[in-house]
């Protein structure tokens, strides 16, 4: 499993077969409206070119939005498939780090996602044995996709 940046999206996520499996966006912001959102969604992708990959997550301070099958998807005002409360998930990488959400950077926020997709893909808990919080993550298939990848930092040019 590859982790990059590239000038599309903050991560990509590949699988062990280098297929593109996910990308996300990471924005520092709470409170928005799954309104915000889609037409967030829409307009990265309407100025770009669509991700073939059946995963697509925007991951807020407050909340994770991840829309499923996105490859087939092509419906660009479609409303996310989950609604995720991202606290439970994030706030434990903030106490490590001594920082609130509000004092997090931009940059430090996607470390944390990153990390803590690398703790999925690194995990030794079997699927039913996932914390509640995270249980959208076995029904979307995302951590089946995830499960056993690795991580390969490519070099930003």
């Amino acid at each position: 499993m590859a982790v990059s940046s590239n000038s599309n999206w903050d991560l990509s996520v590949y699988n062990r077969d280098g297929q593109l499996v996910l990308v996300v966006e990471v924005k520092r912001k709470t409170n928005v409206s799954t309104e915000w959102v889609t037409k967030f969604r829409r307009n990265l992708l309407a100025h770009g070119i669509f991700p073939k990959a059946p995963y697509f997550l925007i991951a807020l301070l407050d909340k994770f939005y991840l829309w499923t099958n996105a490859e087939a998807d092509l419906d660009l005002l479609s409303e996310p498939t989950y609604i995720i409360d991202a606290r439970p998930i994030l706030n434990p990488y903030f106490e490590r780090a001594g920082v609130t959400a509000e004092q997090i950077s931009p940059q430090s926020l996607e470390l944390i996602i990153t990390s803590w997709l690398g703790e999925i893909i690194h995990s030794e808990k079997l699927p039913e044995n996932v914390d509640t919080s995270q249980r959208w993550l076995i029904d979307s298939g995302l951590y089946a996709a995830l499960a056993g990848g690795k991580f390969k930092h490519e070099a930003v040019a």
